[in-house]
């Protein structure tokens, strides 16, 4: 089988194609995308010591910020309703941002402005893995402090709600629902066509992309704006991971404190951000004049049915979802190119840190490819942007991407001991050049993971675009 025939076989042949015109991403590490792919491959970290509220005393201090960030510079977003101040409605702000990016390199116009010539703004939609926006940590802890009643250990209810009604700002309330991103969004690109949003945890904005995919294949959309956003830098979010035990701790370096696959590691490294892409319809990006990065030629979604709070330990759903999306896209994962090489050249770990998920990921990966694993390079950019919770997926679809366009892999960062139960080709600390001899790229296919919390496991397959 030759690589130029991936994607082409019966299960294929006269379906819908579907390609990416264009993406915007908010990281811990920028956001202008060259910028930051430069320092992806560079092996730059973005994690250092909490400094949006007093985390001092936390036995997690640290995580990846994204810092200096001003909506304003990416569009007329002054008028926003119900978004003050820069930490109200963070969550909405990181997705416009990489939203407006998104449809500025697709050719699809600025926020606000009227629709591109040739666009139905009714067969336009938004798919989003959006998280809960940021509490009112302050007034909610006075609220609860003022009802409080030690004598009966419990809160006066009347007491709180006189209290949240003095205390709680109304527009900060409304931005802790998930679904203000997509609205936001619809509203500022005059996206009409289908709305949606969900909270799969790690795996939503992964699974936004690949359920995006299929609204446009089953022709109720030509174009759809898709993929996630998030914060959980803050007290609330950052006190249930540390009490589900599942982030580092290791405060002595929090710089190196994120070590997929490493015997080391003891835990994830949060971050927060957002990536959007827009996906088209071939046939209607090509007659508009867009410029298509990648085809997503397979997507695959599936259910642990195990435990709320473990992986299933053989990784099957992760091994179901991998395989999905490998069959989608017409490609055998025992299979090997015309050139030698497995017809997979690149994975984007879900690759956390955990003990549990590396490990298992990298069993399903085995259980996936057998002999081809190992000679499939297999790395996670969370060694230096920290997890994005449900922005991850589609940021790390993004690096995809890159890989594909530049020929270059970013590395696993902080992977100095290998651990026995993880013996793959994680790109240990250095990015790895697959260009040929005259400087293209050898990365012509990539498959991205997401696999969240409470057993949900999606994985995107895309291409490089071939007319």
């Amino acid at each position: 089988m030759s690589n130029a025939s991936v994607g082409a076989d019966a299960r294929t042949r006269g379906r819908r194609r579907i390609v990416m015109t264009g993406m915007g991403w908010v990281t811990p590490l920028g956001g202008d995308v060259d910028t930051v792919w430069e320092r992806l491959v560079a092996g730059a970290s973005a994690i250092g010591l909490i400094t949006r509220f007093q985390a001092e005393t936390f036995p997690t201090n640290f995580g990846a910020e994204v810092k200096q960030f001003d909506l304003n510079e990416h569009g007329p977003f002054a008028e926003l309703a119900g978004l003050p101040d820069e930490t109200t409605g963070r969550s909405a702000r990181f997705a416009l941002a990489a939203a407006a990016r998104a449809m500025q390199q697709a050719g699809l116009g600025a926020p606000g402005a009227a629709p591109t010539a040739g666009i139905d703004p009714e067969r336009m939609g938004v798919y989003l893995g959006a998280g809960e926006g940021t509490p009112d940590f302050d007034a909610c802890t006075a609220t609860c402090l003022e009802a409080w009643s030690g004598e009966h250990r419990t809160l006066d209810m009347h007491v709180w709600a006189q209290q949240a009604y003095a205390r709680m700002e109304q527009t900060k309330e409304l931005e802790q629902e998930p679904y203000l991103p997509v609205t936001q969004i619809a509203r500022h690109f005059g996206a009409r066509g289908p709305s949606f949003n969900c909270m799969t945890a790690c795996a939503a904005s992964t699974q936004s992309v690949g359920e995006a995919v299929e609204i446009i294949r089953r022709d109720d959309a030509d174009i759809m704006i898709a993929g996630g956003s998030h914060t959980m830098l803050h007290p609330f979010g950052m006190t249930g991971f540390i009490r589900l035990t599942a982030m580092s701790k290791r405060r002595d370096a929090p710089a190196t404190a994120a070590r997929p696959f490493d015997q080391t590691r003891d835990g994830f490294v949060m971050g927060e951000g957002a990536g959007v892409v827009i996906l088209e319809e071939l046939s209607h990006a090509l007659a508009r004049g867009a410029k298509p990065l990648v085809e997503v030629v397979g997507y695959g979604s599936s259910a642990d049915a195990y435990r709320i709070t473990d992986i299933q330990p053989e990784g099957l759903g992760a091994i179901a979802a991998m395989r999905s999306a490998l069959a989608q896209a017409g490609i055998d994962p025992a299979a090997v190119g015309e050139d030698g090489r497995p017809l997979v050249h690149y994975i984007s770990a879900h690759g956390t840190g955990t003990k549990e998920n590396d490990a298992i990921e990298t069993k399903a990966v085995r259980g996936v490819f057998g002999d081809n694993a190992s000679r499939v390079p297999f790395s996670s950019v969370k060694s230096m942007l920290g997890h994005l919770i449900q922005a991850a997926g589609a940021v790390e679809l993004m690096t995809c991407v890159q890989a594909i366009r530049t020929g270059f892999l970013p590395p696993t960062m902080n992977l100095h001991n290998p651990d026995p139960a993880c013996d793959l080709d994680y790109v240990p600390n250095r990015a790895r050049d697959m260009r040929d001899a005259n400087g293209a790229s050898r990365v012509h296919v990539a498959m991205s993971n997401g696999f969240g919390f409470g057993g949900q496991n999606d994985t995107l397959v895309i291409r490089r675009f071939d007319a």
